[in-house]
């Protein structure tokens, strides 16, 4: 098996089993927010969004950037893949499971990215940077002069008010694409890199630990005079509120913060989508990265087995919501993660070892392969 790509994949499935250990396991337990929440919460999606930049880049190709029938080929069949993952993800919009389905954001950055892919590295490096520092400032600018989300995960029944549908999925709701963009820009940059290289886990573990600490310490000194959380504690609204400010931000916030004081902008909460949140949640997946590129080399056979579930996260995040309906397997304790977890684990693995792909991802890389394919022969032929 290639190690890169089991390292990849290795990845996925840490961010698949993280995603549904918030989804499962209570984020605040006696007033504390439990450990296992403080490591997954903001960091799995963050890591997960990350992943689909990186994976966009290597269907692209790897290294480089995209120009003519090559950008138009990549953006038929990102537009079919991007199509099959918001019909599914607007399904279990449907389903009564509590969870805030990620999919139809998703679906919406798949897209976005394209055009990013057309730049070369130094300019989309500089894109990357200036998207993390300004973005957040744009939010809050923006959410000030709007509405407050409607915390509605997107459904069919969405369509009904489309400007509400998008200024959610583009704004105001728990993954906004507008700030979430980052994620997927530098998953664009780690897939123009040598992963092959033992270089490239050095450069990317002192960049990523960079950028934890420093978003960590600068956060935490800003957010430290008594005013300034009293001023937060003051402007604080909309869903999240925990009893008290340490909580609360421990636990995070649902993809956007109040916008009542500009100190907003200084916090760290997961699922804030601040400079300081994308700084830290950016660091700790290339950090998650980087491990696993290189334990990937050590046994990718095993791994690859073992962590299988990583190659069809789409199917199997899909079988999580659908089992956290309502009366199937829904309980919020530790036996229902493990339960969970371990399904997928053996699901992935039987998977792997029989040769197979996940239905959702064979049936919508046929497509979008097909698309990429044909838009690519026909401007071939101008």
């Amino acid at each position: 098996m290639n190690a890169r790509v089991v390292g990849v994949d290795v990845a996925r499935c840490l961010a698949l089993l993280g995603m549904m250990a918030t989804h499962i396991l209570p984020g605040v337990s006696d007033g504390e927010v439990p450990l296992v929440h403080q490591v997954a919460a903001g960091r799995s999606s963050a890591l997960f969004a990350v992943l689909a930049g990186l994976s966009l880049a290597l269907v692209a190709g790897g290294r480089g950037f995209l120009r003519g029938r090559r950008w138009l080929g990549m953006l038929a069949g990102t537009a079919v893949r991007a199509t099959m993952i918001a019909f599914v993800g607007l399904l279990l919009g449907e389903v009564e499971s509590g969870i805030a389905v990620i999919l139809v954001y998703y679906a919406v950055l798949f897209v976005v990215a394209v055009p990013f892919m057309a730049l070369s590295t130094p300019a989309l490096v500089a894109v990357t940077v200036g998207w993390i520092g300004l973005s957040p400032l744009v939010s809050h600018w923006l959410r000030d002069r709007v509405s407050l989300t409607t915390y509605e995960v997107p459904a069919f029944d969405s369509f009904e008010a489309p400007g509400a549908l998008a200024r959610d999925l583009l704004l105001t709701g728990y993954y906004p694409v507008l700030t979430w963009v980052s994620y997927v820009l530098v998953g664009l940059l780690i897939g123009r890199m040598d992963l092959r290289s033992r270089r490239t886990p050095l450069l990317l573990a002192g960049v990523g630990g960079a950028a934890a600490v420093l978003a960590w310490q600068l956060s935490d000194r800003l957010l430290a005079p008594a005013d300034v959380r009293g001023e937060l504690v003051r402007t604080f609204e909309g869903a999240g509120w925990r009893g008290n400010l340490d909580t609360t931000l421990t636990d995070g916030l649902y993809g956007v913060t109040p916008t009542g004081s500009p100190w907003w902008l200084a916090v760290r909460a997961p699922h804030s989508g601040t400079s300081p949140d994308l700084l830290m949640t950016i660091g700790s997946a290339l950090l998650v990265l980087v491990v696993c590129l290189v334990v990937g080399r050590w046994a990718p056979r095993f791994l690859g087995i073992a962590f299988g579930a990583g190659a069809m996260t789409f199917s199997l995040y899909t079988l999580h919501v659908l089992l956290r309906s309502e009366g199937v397997w829904d309980g919020d304790d530790v036996a229902t993660y493990l339960g969970q977890a371990a399904l997928v684990l053996v699901v992935g693995a039987a998977f792997r070892l029989a040769g197979l792909r996940g239905s959702l991802e064979m049936l919508t890389g046929a497509l979008s392969n097909g698309a990429r394919r044909a838009v690519e022969a026909r401007a071939g032929r101008r």
